[in-house]
Order: structure tokens, then C-alpha cells, then sequence
């Protein structure tokens, strides 16, 4: 397999982003997050139906794309978008 070299490390972040988003548990992690405009610190998953160590997996992947912030609140960890992430993301994306 040939590998792709891609001109600059803004290419590679936007791909990050990208497999991140693709998932449709993580886009709608983010769309939930977004409904709520606020941070969460409740459960996620009564509106997913996937199993409770597969959203965490799912808010690792989003985190460490940046897209979310985990803060800890107590025995809980609070989720929120990062929208200045995100807005620079729509805005790479818009560029194409």
C-alpha cells in the first residue's frame, strides 16, 4: 500500500477530525451536546442505545480529537463542546 503525503499538518488535523465526526455514536454525541447547550454531566447514553464503556470509549475518541472538553465534577465528568474547535473544523472543511 502507497502512502499518501499530505502537504501540511492542518491536512492531517482535519483528517483526525474527519474519522472522528465519521462515526454516527460520535456525531451524535456531538448533535446531543449541542441540543442541550450546556455542559453534560449526566448520563449520554439514555439517548444512545449503545452500552455504557462504549460511549466512553467513543467520548475518548472525541476528546482527544478536541472536539469536547471532559471536566470533573465530583464522582461525574462533565462533557462540552469545544465550539472554537469545532468552528475552526467547519471552517477547513469549508475551504475544500
Amino acid at each position: 500500500m502507497k502512502t499518501i503525503e499530505l502537504p501540511t499538518s492542518v491536512d492531517e488535523e482535519v483528517l483526525l477530525l474527519l474519522r472522528a465526526v465519521a462515526n454516527p455514536a460520535r456525531y451524535r454525541i456531538l448533535q446531543i451536546l449541542k441540543e442541550r447547550g450546556e455542559c453534560q454531566c449526566g448520563p449520554i447514553n439514555a439517548d444512545l442505545p449503545i452500552a455504557p464503556s462504549t460511549l466512553s470509549q467513543h467520548l475518548k475518541v472525541l476528546r482527544e480529537a478536541g472536539l469536547i472538553q471532559g471536566t470533573v465534577d465530583g464522582p461525574a465528568i462533565c462533557y462540552c463542546r469545544d465550539e472554537q474547535r469545532i468552528a475552526w473544523f467547519k471552517q477547513r472543511v469549508q475551504d475544500l
